[in-house]
C-alpha cells in the first residue's frame, strides 16, 4: 500500500496553508480569502458531559503567478497589458485545459449519439440475417404473378454476396452461419433463375467449406441448424441444383441428428401453445402441420416467435394477411432485408440499459433509461417476458434481467415468472431446451442477489446459479449457445468473484471496461449484432468519463494528504492507510465529479469517527485514543466548520446546525451507551446526506421512521461485519459463509436492508438518501469479503491505473 502512495507523482501544486479540502476544488477565490472569527465556541455532547472546544481555523493563503512570455517579459502577451493576477501554474496547465475541454467535447459527441440511438429504439435494431432474407425472397406473388412478393429482398440478396463467395455475418466466420446463409440465398436466386454467377461461386463456397462442419464447436451452431439445414439440401437437390456434396458423412450425420429431434417435437402440444417450436416451423414441413391451428399462435403483430424466415414459409403455405403485414413492416425498415429476430422492443431495452449501467455512464442517460423501463414493465406479467413484448413465449434472459432491472429501479414485482424455468432443481432458459448455455444463467445469477427475505426462488436460483457457472470456468466449458464473446469467462469469473453486496460500484466499471465487447456476436439462425448493446460509443464515453472522474479522484487524494498532515492526523493514531482506504471506499461508492461534498463528508467523518470510537474504546492497548479530550474536540468543531462551509459553497445552504446535532446527539448516546453508540454508522450517513443536501430538517433527520428502520438496521449490518473483518484471521467472508451462524444472519440482513432500499412505499423517502445507507453497507461487506491483498490490488487499479 505505502509503494502505490510513494510512486505517485503530485498532480496539484496547492498554495494554501489551510487543512480543507473541497471548497478548493469547487470554488474560484479571490486573493486574500474569507477570514472566519478567529475562536469559535462550541458546544457538544461527549460521554454526556458538556465541553467548549476553541477551534482555530487557519484561513487560505495564496501565490500570485504571472502569465508570461517564454522570453520572460511578464508585462505584456502581444498587445495585451497584464495587470490583473490569475491563477494558473504555466503553460502546462492551459496545455491541460485544452486537453479536457477536447475530452469534453468528445463526450459530449458520444452523449448525444447515444441519446439519439436509445430515442429510436422503437422495436429494436438489429442487423440483417441473409437466410431469412432467403426466405422472405421465396415469397411468391400473393396475386398468382409469377414474379416475387417481395423483390428488394431478391435485391439484398444479390447485393450483398460476400467476396469468398458465400453470405452471412461479415465481420465472423462462424461455418454454421455461413453454410446455412449461402445455402438459402442460392435456393432463392435459383428459385427465380437470376444471377447464375453468384449462385455458382455460392455453390463453389459450399462444395469447399461442407465438410469443416466435423470440426466445427457444436455449441456455436446456430439455432435450429440441425432442423433446417437437411431441409434446405432437400430443396436444393428438388431444384436441381449441382455441385453440393449431398452425401457427405457430416451431411448423414446432421439428418440423423434432425430425425432424433423430430422424433421428441410434442406435435400436439406445439398446435396448442407458443413453444420453442415456432420459431423454426420452416424445418418441420414433413411433420404435418396443421395450419388452422398455427394460425392461432401467431403474436399479435403477426409473426411466429418473432422469426421472419418462420413467418415467410407460413405465408408461402397460407397467405396469412397478418403474417404478409409483419414481413411486409420489415422489408420497408430494412431496405429488403429481414433480421434474424423482430421485434426485440424488450431484449434491446434490456441490455442496452444494463450495459450502460455496467459501464458506469447511466448518470448521462437517465430520462432515456426511464423511458425503457417503463416500456418493459408495461409488458410485464408473472409468466415473465421474451425478447419482444407481444410475445406469449417467455424465457429466463429476458425474465431475469427484467426482474433485476425493474427491480433496482424501484418497480415492485415479484420474481415468481422464474419459477416457470424451474424443473427439479435446475433452472433452464425455457421450456424443451436440451443444453444449458452460461450467459443466461450468468444473468440470473445476478439476478438472484438481489433478493427479498423469503423468496425462495432466487435463493435456489443462487445457489444452482453459481455451482453451475464455477464447475463450467474450471472445466473451460464457456462456450455460449447465444453469444460469441471472447471476454465472457473473465466476465463470468469476475462476477463470481464479486458478489453484489461486495462490488462497488467504480470498481464494478473499472473490470468491466475491461469485460466489455462492442465487437460481440450474438447467434440466433445466422449470426447478428445489436448496435444498442454492443456500441463502441458506449466504451469511448465509459473511458473517457472513467478517466476523467480518476484524474479528478487522484487531485482529491493529493488534498486529502495535505489534510492529513495539516491536521496532524498521526498523532490520533491515523496512518495514511487508513487514509487512503476511507477515501477509496467512498470515491469508489461515489465516484460522480459533482459530488465532491458527499465523498469528502464520507472520509473526514469516516476519520473523525475513528478517532473518536478509539479514543473511547476500552480495548485500546496502544494508547492511541488516549489524547487530550479537547485536542479531539476541538478538530471534531474544526472538521464540522470546514464541511459547512464546502456545503454552503456547493448546494447553497448553511447545514451547519443540522451537522451539529447529528454528531452531539450521537455523542450524547455514546456517553449514556457507549456500546450501542459505536456499533452506530449514523455519523458516517448523516454527514453525508446532509453535505450532499439530501437532508434538510432535523425532524427528517431523527424522527422519519424509514429512516429510522434504515440505521438501526444499517448500523447492526456494519458492526457484524466490522467484526468479521477484525475475526477473521486473514480469512475473507466468502460465498460458502451462508453456512454459518454469523453468515447467515448477515445474509438475512443484507436481503431486509435490500428490500428497504429498493422497494418502493408509500410515502418513502428518496432513493439518494437510501442508496447511501446502501453504499456505506457495501463497504463494510467489501472489507470483510475480500482480503487486504485484494483490497490493495483494486485500491491501485481503481484510483491509479488509467483506463486506456
Amino acid at each position: 500500500m505505502m509503494q502505490i502512495m510513494t510512486t505517485m507523482s503530485p498532480l496539484l501544486n496547492l498554495s494554501h496553508a489551510c487543512g480543507c479540502c473541497s471548497s478548493h476544488l469547487s470554488a474560484t477565490h479571490r486573493p486574500g480569502g474569507v477570514r472566519l472569527p478567529s475562536e469559535q465556541l462550541c458546544r457538544i455532547w461527549q460521554k454526556g458531559r458538556l465541553y467548549e472546544a476553541t477551534s482555530k481555523l487557519p484561513c487560505s493563503t495564496y501565490h500570485n503567478i504571472w502569465i508570461s512570455k517564454p522570453n520572460g517579459d511578464s508585462s505584456r502577451i502581444g498587445d495585451v497589458s497584464i495587470r490583473s493576477q490569475v491563477y494558473v501554474q504555466d503553460y502546462q496547465h492551459l496545455e491541460q485545459e485544452a486537453m479536457e475541454e477536447i475530452s469534453e467535447i468528445k463526450m459530449q459527441d458520444c452523449i448525444s449519439s447515444i441519446k439519439s440511438s436509445l430515442n429510436s429504439i422503437d422495436e429494436g435494431q438489429i442487423s440483417v440475417s441473409a437466410y431469412d432474407t432467403a426466405w422472405v425472397a421465396l415469397i411468391r406473388d400473393l396475386e398468382g404473378g409469377d414474379c416475387p412478393q417481395f423483390p428488394s429482398s431478391l435485391e439484398w440478396i444479390a447485393n450483398n454476396q460476400l467476396s469468398d463467395g458465400s453470405w452471412g455475418y461479415e465481420d465472423f466466420f462462424l461455418v454454421y452461419d455461413r453454410l446455412v446463409c449461402t445455402l438459402a440465398c442460392v435456393i432463392a436466386l435459383k428459385s427465380w433463375n437470376i444471377h447464375i454467377d453468384k449462385i455458382e461461386r455460392g455453390i463453389l463456397f459450399i462444395k469447399e467449406n461442407m465438410n469443416t462442419l466435423e470440426d466445427a464447436n457444436p455449441e456455436n451452431m446456430t439455432c435450429g441448424f440441425e432442423t433446417v439445414f437437411p431441409v434446405l439440401l432437400h430443396k436444393a437437390k428438388d431444384l436441381g441444383i449441382e455441385g453440393i456434396p449431398y452425401d457427405a458423412s457430416v451431411i448423414q450425420h446432421i439428418s440423423a441428428e434432425r430425425d432424433r429431434k423430430i422424433q421428441r417435437v410434442p406435435k400436439e402440444l406445439m398446435h396448442e401453445i407458443a413453444t420453442c417450436m415456432l420459431f423454426n416451423l420452416e424445418g418441420l414441413e414433413d411433420l404435418g402441420l396443421d395450419w388452422q391451428k398455427l394460425l392461432k399462435l401467431t403474436a399479435p403483430k403477426g409473426s411466429f416467435l418473432t422469426s421472419p424466415a418462420s413467418t415467410a414459409f407460413a405465408i408461402i403455405n397460407t397467405k396469412n394477411e397478418d403474417c404478409v403485414a409483419y414481413i411486409q413492416n420489415i422489408v420497408d425498415k430494412c431496405n429488403g432485408g429481414a433480421p434474424p429476430n423482430y421485434p426485440v422492443d424488450i431484449y434491446d431495452r434490456l441490455w442496452a440499459v444494463d450495459r450502460i449501467e455496467r459501464l458506469g455512464i447511466s448518470r448521462f442517460f437517465v430520462s432515456e433509461i426511464r423511458a425503457c423501463l417503463n416500456h418493459i414493465y408495461r409488458y410485464w406479467s408473472d409468466k415473465g417476458l421474451y425478447c419482444a413484448g407481444d410475445s406469449e413465449f417467455v424465457d429466463i434472459d429476458d425474465t431475469s434481467m427484467s426482474v433485476r432491472l425493474l427491480r433496482l429501479h424501484g418497480y415492485n414485482i415479484t420474481p415468481n415468472a422464474l419459477n416457470n424455468f424451474k424443473k427439479d432443481n435446475a433452472f433452464t432458459c425455457y421450456v424443451g431446451q436440451q443444453f444449458e448455455s452460461p450467459s443466461p444463467l450468468f444473468n440470473l445469477y445476478r439476478t438472484s442477489q438481489i433478493l427479498y427475505p423469503g423468496e425462495t426462488i432466487l435463493e435456489e436460483a443462487k445457489e444452482f446459479t453459481y455451482n453451475f457457472l464455477k464447475e463450467r470456468l474450471e472445466s473451460n466449458q464457456v462456450l455460449d449457445k447465444w453469444l460469441i464473446s471472447k471476454k465472457l469467462p473473465d466476465e463470468i469469473r469476475h462476477g463470481l468473484e464479486m458478489p453484489w453486496y461486495a462490488s462497488l460500484p467504480r470498481l464494478e466499471t473499472r473490470f468491466y471496461l475491461e469485460d466489455y465487447c462492442a465487437d460481440d456476436v450474438w447467434i440466433g439462425k445466422a449470426l447478428y449484432s445489436m448496435p444498442n448493446i454492443n456500441n463502441k460509443a458506449y466504451l469511448d464515453l465509459a473511458k473517457l468519463d472513467y478517466n476523467r472522474c480518476q484524474e479528478q479522484h487522484q487531485r482529491e487524494w493529493n488534498l486529502m494528504q495535505q489534510w492529513y498532515e495539516k491536521s496532524y492526523l498521526q498523532e490520533f493514531g491515523i496512518t495514511e492507510k487508513d487514509l487512503i482506504l476511507a477515501y477509496f471506499l467512498a470515491s469508489a461508492s461515489i465516484f460522480e465529479p459533482e459530488r465532491l461534498g458527499e465523498r469528502v463528508a464520507w472520509v473526514k467523518s469516516q476519520i473523525v469517527l475513528q478517532i473518536l470510537l478509539d479514543y473511547c474504546s476500552p480495548s485500546d492497548q496502544n494508547g492511541k485514543g488516549n489524547k487530550n479530550v479537547e485536542k479531539i474536540t476541538a478538530f471534531l468543531l474544526e472538521t464540522l466548520v470546514q464541511l459547512k462551509m464546502d456545503a454552503q459553497e456547493q448546494i447553497g445552504r448553511d447545514i451547519g446546525d443540522l451537522l451539529y446535532d447529528a454528531w452531539g446527539v450521537w455523542l450524547k448516546r455514546l456517553g449514556e451507551n457507549e456500546e450501542e453508540s459505536q456499533e452506530s454508522i449514523e455519523p458516517i450517513v448523516g454527514t453525508i446526506n446532509i453535505c450532499g443536501g439530501h437532508i434538510a430538517s432535523k425532524e427528517f433527520l431523527f424522527s422519519h421512521p424509514q429512516c429510522t428502520a434504515l440505521s438501526v438496521l444499517t448500523s447492526k449490518i456494519c458492526h457484524q461485519l466490522r467484526e468479521v473483518s477484525e475475526n477473521s484471521n486473514g480469512k475473507v467472508l466468502g460465498f460458502e459463509s451462508k453456512d454459518s451462524i454469523i453468515g447467515r444472519e448477515i445474509e438475512n440482513n443484507m436481503q431486509s436492508l435490500v428490500q428497504l432500499v429498493f422497494q418502493q412505499e408509500p410515502g418513502a423517502i428518496s432513493k439518494d438518501i437510501k442508496q447511501i445507507f446502501f453504499g456505506v453497507a457495501r463497504t463494510f461487506y467489501y472489507k470483510a469479503y475480500f482480503s487486504a491483498e485484494q483490497i490493495d490490488f483494486h485500491l491501485s487499479k481503481v484510483l491509479f491505473e488509467k483506463v486506456v
